[in-house]
């Protein structure tokens, strides 16, 4: 590799800028820097220049100034986070290049606009998060078979317990939760619970009212 690397280079440095400008759209900003040359006019190369309102002939950023500088290592980074002057978030890669000396002679950096993503972020967390209030543990269903079979296995569930090992109390317990779902206002729903819980219709209305009695 020679001081020149970046002029040597400059066809196929161009290509592959442009390779990736084009992967990943107008959001992407690629720009290519000779730094040999003055630190004012680095720039020898950019693609979606809109991105940070550069252009060829332009100079570097605070970054490179220190690496040429000394202050700082030449060290590639990849998927760091800046911010533009008007505010936009930038996600950014370096990758520099070296002479045989070890000298910082270039470099291609990649700056990604990602406040639009980064807004869309937050609009879908605000869509998606309860803040705080919990789940209502609703059930969405168009078939009112379908929900009393959802509310049997959870007021089950409540208790602890597997169905077949449910003893008097545990069938009371899961009646009263039925009640407090507003189970009983659904026609025949007493049936069905009867059936559910394997004890009859009759039983079923018994333990309703003790539990009834239990709340007052």
């Amino acid at each position: 590799m020679t001081i020149s690397f970046v002029v040597d280079n400059f066809k196929m440095l161009c290509e592959i800028c442009e390779c990736i400008a084009q992967q990943f759209g107008d959001d992407c900003e690629v720009v290519l820097h000779d730094l040999t040359r003055d630190y004012d006019n680095t720039i020898v190369g950019i693609w979606n220049g809109h991105v940070t309102g550069r252009k060829v002939g332009d100079g570097g950023t605070d970054a490179g100034l220190a690496i040429l500088r000394g202050t700082a290592q030449p060290k590639d980074q990849y998927c760091y986070i800046n911010k533009t002057k008007d505010g936009r978030i930038l996600r950014s890669s370096s990758k520099y290049f070296l002479d045989e000396k070890g000298n910082v002679v270039g470099s291609l950096c990649i700056n990604y606009n990602i406040t639009a993503l980064i807004a869309g972020q937050t609009a879908m967390m605000k869509l998606t998060n309860s803040d705080g209030k919990g789940s209502t543990g609703e059930v969405f269903t168009g078939n009112i078979d379908e929900l009393l079979e959802v509310l049997m296995k959870e007021a089950v569930e409540n208790t602890g317990h597997a169905l077949d090992e449910l003893d008097k109390d545990d069938k009371v317990a899961v009646v009263r939760y039925l009640d407090n779902k507003g189970v009983f206002l659904i026609k025949k729903s007493a049936e069905r619970v009867a059936d559910f819980l394997g004890i009859s219709r009759f039983t079923v209305y018994n333990y309703l009212n003790e539990a009834q009695e239990e709340a007052k």
